[in-house]
Parts: structure tokens; C-alpha cells; sequence
């Protein structure tokens, strides 16, 4: 919430049957009370065959200035997204199926329906004009449950998609609570930004995921699919099994100190330091077994800007990040032979190099950026034992960015960039080393134009280009790459504003995204959307 803010409400309707109303309130019942409500509902169906999605929002909050040092903020949001799953298409003979845009491999019945809720308070206190103390507390509780066949490949022997089955009933509940401050004071003529707290956090989390029954125990196969002509009333109707039942509890202590240092007009140094510690424990109901791990690392963080010339700033920037074990390892250790697995955290180590710079009087902008990112410690299974979870594989990826925005002349304005990266595996225990990391190419850009007077019409065109990229790390499926043409046109007075955008204008097949070899994504075909909002 923000006092004296406006309201705005908005209504979209476009390709595939696309509805949306969306709105965004605020009134000020008082002098020191504000508030905002955000809700909104859209329905949509897809150019895929039987996939659509419904969401909706509704999120209220509060700011009130209980003092004149004192604000405090509560926050509630109230979500739900239920949608058809789309796994997408697999790859035959290195490259996506030869197959129409609408075709699947799922079944009629799958399904994800997420709901979530989370609930936050933020106290500020002004300890005086330089200093500010804040206590954060967050909840957030998801439910999650889908029924989901979907394709694991394709098998070249049996020209046939292989599938499978899951059903999933997850219940999550987090609690975080923050306490941190933050001020600026100065030491022998040096300008200091000091923001240093202290973080908890428990998690409580319990999925239940089924598969269909092995044959080997009587069970019945998910029937494979004709990749050309599925046959969607062939259906998997044996049993369902367990396939895991944990129980896991997740306890997190985290300190941080971080300074923001003006050396002069032309220095500026940034340091940070912050230390995690989690505590997993798991169990397993399957096998009434128990395990627990802790985990902990230190997080640093350095940054440099040097600004030798009014409108040009130099930076380089350093850091170290880990990711504990958790997410959908939570409860591998007590599903593990022998509890052999390496659960230590993965970990991030990540530099970056650049120039910000102005032109034009201020008004266009360009970045030049040189990086390099290294994840390292990656989980990848044994090759002698699949069930063992070794941590020995490393990703590098190194490149340079050039993007720039702003008014080129009159109301005329530009945007875009390119990008140049080298994404490769360089250790691994599966084969995989030499090869691109999937899904990154080594080449994009984009360019948009844009004219945009202070009112009435305007209008923006542009092309988004992509290299080819690998749908998986062992480089067995190619996605070509692409370029998209889109466009809009609007008019806009001064309480509202109506605009009609066209995308991939060409209509072009092409392939967004893909999690695997057997599940790659198409991208949009030409679609319009129109959108239509009034301020009052």
C-alpha cells in the first residue's frame, strides 16, 4: 500500500480463449492507514490438445503508521493454479518428433491444482534519522496434488512413446522470522551502509507420491503411445502404489552482516558475509526408518564500482552460494542402502565483470558485462549403483551481455541486447563431461522499437532471436533455433489505456524450452491478446 495511490482495473481477452479480469484498489481510510487489494481470475485454454489452466488471486494488505517512528505492513495472498499438465513432445533421431503442434501424449484425467496461502508482517522502527530495526515474520502453507501420466522417451526399438503415471498429495507449511538493522554512519571521513540480522526458519513438509504398479507385482504398464497417432483412449486403469511417504522437518539459522563503503566520489565497496545452518530430519513412513543431516556454509559476497567519468561506472563483482539438501531430496537418505548418499550442499561461485553507461544526456543506457558461473558439488547418481547420490559433477558457463535501452530520438526508443555463452559440463559421473548444458544456446539477442508519445497512440515492434540448444546433457536432441516477430498497438488518454498485441507474427514452429529428451516444449504460434485498463 501506498498513501494517495490510484486504483486500476484490467480486462484481457485474446487466442485460445483467454479471459482475465484483474484489479488493483487502494483507499486510505485514514490519515495513517492504508490500504490494497489485488484480485483477479483468468481462464485460458492452449493450442495443445486438452491443456488449460485457471488461476486465481486475491491478496489484501494493510500499512499503518502506529507512530511516527513506526510502520507496520500485513500482507495476505490467497492463490490457486489449476491447470492441465503439458510435458510437451519427445525427441526422435536427434531432433523434436516431426508432429503437429497440438499433439500430446498425457491423459484425459491429468491434472495439477495448486493452492497456496501465505501470511506476512513487517514492523519498521525508526531508531532515529540514520538507523531503521525491522522484525519480519512470514507463514506459507501449499497444498499440492496432481494425477499425471506423462512421456518418459521414446523408444526406438518399439517405435512407441514410453509413459508413466504419478499422483502426488503434497501438504508444506514454512515460518520465517527476520530481525535486521540497517543505518549509515561514517569512520575517518569513509561513508558506511551497514544492514546486518539474524534469520529462522522451520519447515514441516509431507508429500505422498504413487506410481503405477510394476508388472512384476501383478501390475498393469502405462500403455505406450503411437508418436504420430496417440491413441488417447488408451489409458493405464491398473493399481496404484506407494512409491514414497515421508515426513520431513527442516530447522534453518542464518546471520548476516553486510556494508555498503563510499571511499570518494569515484569508489564504492560492497562486502558481505552470511553463514546457514539446516537441520533435515526425515521419515520415512514406507519403511518406518528415520534419518536426519545437517548441513552448513558461509556465503560471501565482494563488489567494486569505479566511476572514472561522470556517466560511465566500472564494476566486478564476487560471490559463493550453496543450496542444502532439500526440495525433492528431502527423505533420499532413509530410501538410501546403506544411507550412502553424499547429501552436502551444492554450491554456486559466481564473477562478473562490467561498465554501465549513459548517453544522449541521460537519456540511453548501455551495460557491457563479462561472467562466469560455476556450479559445482552437483548431485549425479553413481554409475555402478543408481541408487547412490555422489556429488562430483561440475556446470561452468562463461559469456559476455551487451544491452542498452532508452530514447534514441523524439518519442522514438530502443531496446535489446545479445548475449554470447559457453554452458559446458565439465565434470560429471554419467558420461557427460565436454558436453552443452541443456537448454542454454550459445547465442541470443533480441531488438525491440518502440513510439510512444505522452498520450494517444503508440506502438512497439521487435524480434527475439535463439541458437540452437541441447533438450539434455548427454546432446542426443537438438532444438533448432529461432527468431520471433511481435508487435502492439495502442491508445492511451489519461484514465485509461487499450492495446492490442500480436505475437510470433509469422506463425513460426518453434521449441521454447525442454526439461528432457522426452519432453520438449513447443512455443506459442501466432496468438492476440488484447488488454484494456482503466485508473481511477
Amino acid at each position: 500500500p501506498q498513501f494517495g495511490r490510484h486504483s486500476s482495473v484490467e480486462v484481457k481477452g485474446g487466442s485460445e480463449d483467454l479471459r482475465s479480469l484483474y484489479a488493483d484498489l487502494s483507499a486510505d481510510p485514514s490519515e495513517n492507514i492504508s490500504l490494497r487489494l489485488n484480485m483477479g481470475n483468468q481462464d485460458n485454454n492452449s493450442f495443445r490438445d486438452g491443456v488449460s489452466g485457471s488461476r486465481q488471486l486475491f491478496a489484501p494488505s494493510m500499512s499503518w503508521q502506529l507512530t511516527p517512528d513506526l510502520n507496520w505492513l500485513v500482507q495476505y495472498e490467497y492463490s490457486r493454479y489449476n491447470r492441465t499438465p503439458d510435458r510437451g513432445i519427445p525427441g526422435i533421431d536427434g531432433r523434436p518428433a516431426d508432429v503437429s503442434r497440438d499433439t500430446t501424449y498425457g491423459d484425459k484425467r491429468d491434472y495439477i491444482d495448486d493452492k497456496s496461502q501465505s501470511l506476512r508482517s513487517k514492523l519498521s522502527y525508526e531508531l532515529n534519522d540514520n538507523w531503521q530495526l525491522r522484525h519480519t515474520l512470514s507463514l506459507f502453507k501449499l497444498n499440492s496434488d496432481f494425477d499425471n501420466t506423462y512421456q518418459t522417451g521414446y523408444d526406438s526399438r518399439t517405435k512407441r512413446v514410453n509413459r508413466q503415471r504419478w499422483q502426488q498429495d503434497l501438504n508444506t507449511r514454512n515460518i520465517y522470522n527476520n530481525l535486521e538493522v540497517e543505518g549509515t554512519f561514517d569512520t575517518f571521513g569513509l561513508e558506511h551502509r551497514l544492514l546486518t540480522g539474524v534469520e529462522l526458519g522451520s519447515q514441516r513438509r509431507d508429500p505422498k507420491l504413487y506410481t503405477a504398479a510394476a508388472v512384476s507385482t501383478g501390475g498393469q504398464a502405462v500403455p505406450s503411445l503411437d508418436p504420430f497417432n496417440p491413441d488417447k483412449n488408451l489409458r493405464h486403469t491398473g493399481k496404484m502404489v506407494a512409491s514414497s511417504y515421508n515426513h520431513s522437518e527442516v530447522e534453518s539459522r542464518a546471520v548476516y552482516v553486510q556494508d555498503q563503503l563510499r571511499l570518494n566520489d569515484q569508489w564504492q565497496v560492497l562486502a558481505g558475509l552470511r553463514y546457514d545452518n539446516f537441520n533435515v530430519e526425515t521419515h520415512n513412513k514406507l519403511l518406518d526408518r528415520k534419518d536426519d543431516r545437517d548441513s552448513h556454509s558461509t556465503s560471501p559476497r565482494l563488489g567494486v564500482v569505479w566511476t572514472p567519468l561522470e556517466n560511465h561506472s566500472f564494476y566486478a563483482s564476487w560471490s559463493k552460494s550453496f543450496s542444502p539438501v532439500g526440495g525433492g531430496l528431502i527423505g533420499i537418505t532413509p530410501n538410501a542402502n546403506g544411507n550412502t548418499n553424499d547429501l552436502s550442499p551444492e554450491r554456486t561461485r559466481q564473477k562478473e565483470i562490467g561498465v554501465k553507461s549513459d548517453w544522449l544526456d541521460d537519456r540511453f543506457s548501455t551495460t557491457l558485462a563479462v561472467y562466469e558461473l560455476e556450479l559445482y558439488n552437483r548431485r549425479s547418481r553413481s554409475v555402478e549403483d543408481p541408487n547412490v547420490i555422489l556429488l562430483t559433477g561440475l556446470q561452468r558457463s562463461r559469456g559476455v551481455e551487451l544491452t542498452a535501452a532508452g530514447k534514441i530520438v523524439g518519442n522514438w526508443s530502443i531496446r535489446g541486447g545479445i548475449g554470447l555463452q559457453d554452458a559446458t559440463v565439465v565434470k560429471s559421473n554419467n558420461g557427460d563431461e565436454g558436453n552443452r548444458v541443456n537448454n542454454v544456446a550459445k547465442r541470443n539477442g533480441s531488438l525491440f522499437v518502440t513510439w510512444k508519445p505522452e498520450m494517444g497512440w503508440y506502438a512497439e515492434t521487435g524480434l527475439t532471436l535463439m541458437g540452437d540448444r541441447y533438450a539434455d546433457n548427454a546432446n542426443t536432441v537438438m532444438l533448432p533455433g529461432y527468431g520471433r516477430w511481435d508487435a502492439l498497438a495502442g491508445f492511451r488518454q489519461k484514465d485509461w489505456d487499450l492495446r492490442a498485441a500480436l505475437n510470433n507474427i509469422s506463425d513460426r514452429t518453434y521449441y521454447s524450452s525442454a526439461t528432457s529428451a522426452g519432453q520438449i516444449q513447443f512455443g506459442d504460434p501466432r496468438s492476440l491478446v488484447v488488454t484494456g485498463t482503466y485508473s481511477f
